[in-house]
């Protein structure tokens, strides 16, 4: 049976009690609401179909989005990334809401607010992240639902980028040279190591961090890699340079190559870095997309780059190889 009860503050108080079924409550500004809520609960028990939504009224944004970061981001191989673009989500309005009042247009909004602030790349990422945090909160931890960010256009995904170290009037003036010596000054002493491993070997910042001395073989001349982001291990070969780099470094007890480095640490120290250099618009992350491109230029075919690089899919290697259009010319010639 259904009651109404008036409330102090002018609104209605709803409440349908049926056996089988938990008690089931919700507050509104009109009677007129809550009997139109009432007559649609006790439909959905009639037809079998009731499902109840006390916690999604009950549970904030803000609630699931700590509960995802505990029990789903912490596993994932980008946990550091996507752990701050849940801090962000966390910091806003929305995160103070009751998911079940949650509707499209409020994404929407939160949406057309963030394009003002960040790319539509970094946009689209965050949404992301409240649409698997919607759909879980349903499919496995019971909290009845709708996932608004369905009903939404999502912002257009990143072009990919592709960004290389350019040559200058002579080679002290050029990019490369520029950067590395504005490491060499840098006061965290593994910036420099770092940067020309990656751009000799084209591993990620997570492998270069990763690296353990127990792996690294000086005389066969490589690395092994336990586990990389696709969650494939490989083995990857080192030039001379590398070589030099790596026999340069001191080894601590611990077996770390590069101890307590984050990747955090190497993005703060690599922006400031390439400031001081005076680059614009240079990541870490080119500098794989720089060494993938040299090792085609220097005639290594796609299959063995891919060995090198860790790809599983030979369409996704194509966005790292910008060969350079005079390059390409000279050979045409």
């Amino acid at each position: 049976m259904a009651s109404f009860r008036k409330r102090g503050s002018g609104g209605w108080q709803a409440q349908v009690r049926r056996k089988g079924y938990p008690p089931q409550s919700k507050s509104f500004r009109t009677r007129a609401a809550a009997a139109q809520w009432v007559r649609s609960i006790e439909v959905e028990m009639d037809q079998g179909l009731f499902v109840s939504r006390s916690k999604a009224d009950t549970t904030t944004v803000a609630e699931l989005l700590e509960r995802y970061l505990r029990e789903r981001t912490v596993r994932k191989k980008g946990a550091g990334p996507e752990s701050c673009r849940i801090r962000a989500l966390l910091r806003h309005p929305l995160a103070k809401r009751y998911v079940g009042t949650v509707r499209s247009g409020d994404i929407a909004r939160y949406r057309d607010e963030r394009l003002l602030e960040v790319t539509d790349g970094s946009a689209r990422r965050e949404l992301t992240i409240l649409s698997q945090m919607f759909t879980i909160a349903r499919k496995e931890w019971e909290i009845y639902v709708n996932n608004p960010v369905r009903e939404i256009e999502l912002p257009a995904p990143s072009t990919a980028r592709c960004r290389r170290l350019e040559a200058g009037p002579t080679e002290s003036e050029s990019e490369e040279s520029r950067l590395l010596s504005a490491c060499q000054k840098c006061r965290n002493p593994y910036l420099l190591p770092v940067v020309k491993l990656a751009i000799e070997t084209a591993m990620r910042q997570s492998e270069l961090v990763g690296m353990h001395w127990q792996h690294i073989d000086l005389h066969r001349r490589t690395v092994f890699l336990p586990e990389s982001k696709n969650g494939y291990s490989r083995s990857v070969p080192l030039s001379t340079v590398a070589v030099r780099v790596l026999t340069g470094l001191p080894r601590g007890i611990r077996g770390d190559v590069f101890p307590s480095l984050t990747t955090m640490a190497i993005k703060k120290a690599f922006g400031r870095a390439t400031r001081r250099a005076g680059i614009e618009d240079l990541h870490f992350h080119d500098l794989r997309h720089e060494a993938t491109t040299r090792m085609f230029e220097r005639g290594l075919n796609i299959m063995e780059v891919s060995s090198i690089t860790g790809h599983r899919d030979l369409r996704m290697l194509r966005r790292y190889t910008h060969l350079k259009a005079e390059d390409l010319a000279k050979k045409l010639a």
